[in-house]
């Protein structure tokens, strides 16, 4: 199984990076602008236009604000498995950061989806505007 890692540190507080987060239907307006086009809520799930033209269900599988942690799944014709974690962890005075997990099959993807969360890394720093400073 392909694990992919992003540690991705923010000068924000981590409240307000959570607080964007957790707002699981807003990933195009508050998180990843550009990156992500269009995103609407079905139940417990958010079909997310990416700025490729692909599309995904994201399942929401748990969303703890008690340790800022959101995780979500992908369940589709061409993944068997893809579980992601994302974590928000406050780091000194007014900084935080975000790590974010994914954990999928078949690993043939894994090149495909790890570029892809190199220019949604690029997206959320351009959403804290420091960040990308």
């Amino acid at each position: 199984m392909a694990s992919i890692h992003n540690d991705i540190p923010l000068p924000v507080p981590a409240r307000d990076v959570w607080d964007a987060v957790r707002d699981f239907g807003a990933l195009h307006q508050r998180l990843v602008p550009g990156f992500v086009t269009a995103c609407t809520l079905d139940g417990d799930a958010r079909i997310v236009t990416f700025a490729n033209g692909s599309v995904a269900r994201e399942e929401l599988i748990d969303c703890n604000d008690a340790r800022q942690r959101l995780v979500y799944a992908i369940n589709n014709e061409r993944l068997r498995h893809y579980s992601a974690a994302v974590q928000v962890i406050a780091d000194g005075d007014g900084k935080s950061r975000l790590l974010w997990t994914i954990d999928m099959l078949p690993n043939e993807l894994a090149a495909y989806v790890e570029g892809q969360t190199r220019e949604a890394v690029i997206a959320l720093q351009k959403a804290f505007p420091a960040a990308a400073a």
